[in-house]
């Protein structure tokens, strides 16, 4: 008898992940619809949300409708997630490899590190104005400082033998980063830009409730100056369901890039 404890085909994951949203909803419909236990004033009922939904996505609310606003808002973490990501990637690595690298920027990264993402928003509408620019460089410091430490640390926690092994095998330049220092930091790197990914949805939603014209933050902001919780909880669903899309896709390209390590 093995003791190894089995994996579970991707069918039965499923079916397991539906039946607790399932299980979720039946429970909140009788809480709020159901039995009363929740005033809807409070806390809204699933078909107040679906209808609420429903306006927001015919009838357009707080300046568009539904995809127009998830769309304005996927494209501005999209392109400030990929700007700090790629540049925070390569700092750290950068810094993880080199002694002379980390003692002239650890200092400064240091003074960067403490300071939350929304602390830049002052500064970066000042700068910037109210436009899209301003946001992103709101969400470029909050992916920013995840990727770095991560890719730092995936670099220092490689093994020495692996070291020694290039090494004997003249792995230099070029070389040493592709086959190296890149894949040994790799799982960290993920992990560090999963993090980020998530960070860049919190700092737009919180940069969004000042001067956005469109986006899943007007929606927040402009239901919340109505006294409108349904549409609330829609912007919130809205901005989970965009989140967790977009960590598929990232989990997506980290099975193509590290196949030996995700089942």
């Amino acid at each position: 008898m093995s003791l190894t404890p089995t994996r579970r085909s991707m069918p039965a994951r499923v079916a397991t992940s539906l039946m607790a949203v399932v299980g979720v909803l039946l429970v909140w419909h009788a809480l709020t619809a159901g039995f009363g236990v929740i005033s809807p004033a409070r806390f809204p009922a699933p078909a107040e949300v679906l209808a609420s939904l429903q306006q927001v996505g015919i009838d357009g609310y707080s300046n568009g409708r539904w995809h127009e606003h998830v769309l304005r808002s996927v494209l501005l973490v999209t392109m400030g997630f990929v700007f700090a990501a790629s540049i925070g990637v390569a700092l750290g690595l950068a810094m993880g490899a080199s002694r002379t690298v980390e003692a002239f920027v650890n200092p400064i990264f240091l003074v960067l590190r403490p300071i939350p993402p929304l602390a830049w928003i002052p500064l970066a509408i000042v700068w910037l104005g109210l436009g899209d620019a301003a946001k992103m460089m709101v969400i470029f410091f909050a992916a920013f400082v995840p990727s770095v430490i991560n890719s730092y640390t995936g670099v220092r926690q490689i093994d020495r033998p692996i070291f020694e092994a290039a090494a004997m095998l003249d792995a230099r330049g070029l070389r040493h980063w592709r086959e190296v220092l890149i894949p040994g930091a790799l799982p960290s790197i993920f992990t560090g830009l999963r993090l980020s990914l998530q960070a860049s949805w919190t700092t737009l939603v919180a940069a969004e409730l000042v001067g956005a014209v469109a986006g899943l933050g007007t929606i927040l902001n402009q239901a919340s100056q109505d006294i409108y919780p349904a549409m609330i909880l829609v912007g919130m669903l809205s901005v989970a369901l965009c989140g967790w899309l977009m960590t598929l896709g990232l989990g997506w390209i980290e099975r193509r890039v590290m196949p030996w390590r995700v089942a």
